[in-house]
């Protein structure tokens, strides 16, 4: 059987927080440099933070509250970005290969709001 989600090396715990600070930090500056592994675990949780959003009221906030870590980032989220993606149904992000990291020859990546 495969597995739903990549397990990072990392405990559960500290999984989910690194997952809440990279969806946090790209959704506070529109892209991040990351590997592709991580890319591909953390896209799919910004689109739903988006999509979340795009519903715009009160539960919806506070459910993005519960995982995004900075207010002023969820503010931005409700008020900028998700409006910017109204008319579209998800895909509101990319992964851009950029090639081996120089210490490890880790496989980069951006990953960035379209």
């Amino acid at each position: 059987m495969s597995l739903k989600h990549r397990k990072l090396g990392r405990t559960s715990d500290q999984r989910r927080a690194m997952l809440r600070a990279m969806v946090t930090y790209l959704l506070e500056n529109g892209q991040i440099k990351t590997t592709v592994t991580r890319a591909k675990e953390v896209a799919p949780m910004a689109e739903k933070m988006i999509t979340l959003a795009k519903k715009n009221n009160l539960a919806s906030y506070r459910q993005a509250l519960g995982y995004i870590t900075k207010e002023s980032v969820a503010n931005k989220l409700f008020k900028e970005i998700a409006p910017k993606y109204q008319d579209r149904n998800g895909g509101y992000t990319r992964i851009v290969r950029t090639g081996p990291r120089q210490g490890d020859a880790a496989e980069m990546a951006i990953l960035q709001l379209i």
